[in-house]
């Protein structure tokens, strides 16, 4: 081997052995970042209400565009009326508009659950799947309703992307993407997996209570020092 075919092989190592050490180091971060929020909120959980999977399911399709509060406000009424697939199936539409209107785009939300329940029905004998092909197969279930369903209902890893945890991942520097599945494959390389549903729904509520989108709270946020987001404000 000459010298110079040496010497480029050194470079490529280092190259390699550079990138290995980028990415070591993020993930170091990301662990110190998830530590902090965890001190924060140990107890990490889903804000919806739901008592089965099928209901977290629904809850789930509901909050598109809408709050886990005004959710949680108006499932107790629907889940007493419609309580399996099977009755969503044969649903009224102009009934299923009327309970789930305070959450917005009320006659899509409508359509998806009663699709959804036929799907459900004919399909998978009634029953929520428990993989993410499945799920996404489902009339309006995307990955994010997926994630959030396996996560938080079957106990299976998943990183919920919404708007939040979009906002907090570009402002940590953690994703460059605008795409949620991009950011999501992201943080699956930086999140140990046993951490992703857990992680996902800390970094998702640290956006959706101090990293607003508008006036974030800088001052009281546990992640201060970690955080190079040129917008923040100084404490």
């Amino acid at each position: 081997m000459t010298s110079r075919a040496r010497s480029r092989r050194r470079g490529e190592g280092t190259k390699r052995q550079g990138g290995v050490t980028a990415v070591a180091a993020k993930r170091r971060r990301v662990g110190r970042i998830l530590n902090a929020l965890k001190r924060v909120n140990p107890a990490v959980r889903a804000e919806l209400n739901y008592q089965s999977p099928f209901e977290l399911l629904v809850a789930t399709m509901l909050s598109a565009q809408s709050t886990d509060q005004q959710v949680n406000r108006v499932t107790p009424l629907l889940f007493s009326r419609y309580q399996k697939p099977a009755e969503y199936a044969t649903a009224s539409p102009a009934e299923v508009e009327q309970l789930i209107r305070p959450t917005g785009l009320f006659k899509a939300k409508a359509r998806n659950l009663i699709a959804c329940g036929r799907a459900l029905s004919k399909h998978f004998a009634g029953d929520v799947p428990r993989t993410m092909d499945h799920l996404v197969s489902l009339p309006g279930v995307g990955r994010k309703t997926a994630n959030v369903v396996l996560g938080h209902a079957f106990g299976q890893p998943g990183i919920v992307v919404d708007t939040h945890v979009q906002r907090v991942s570009h402002r940590l520097g953690l994703a460059r993407s605008s795409d949620p599945e991009r950011i999501e494959r992201e943080l699956q390389q930086l999140i140990p997996r046993k951490q992703w549903t857990k992680g996902s729904q800390r970094l998702l509520l640290h956006g959706r209570y101090v990293c607003t989108a508008r006036s974030p709270q800088c001052p009281s946020c546990a992640i201060y020092w970690e955080c190079p987001w040129t917008g923040k404000s100084r404490r």
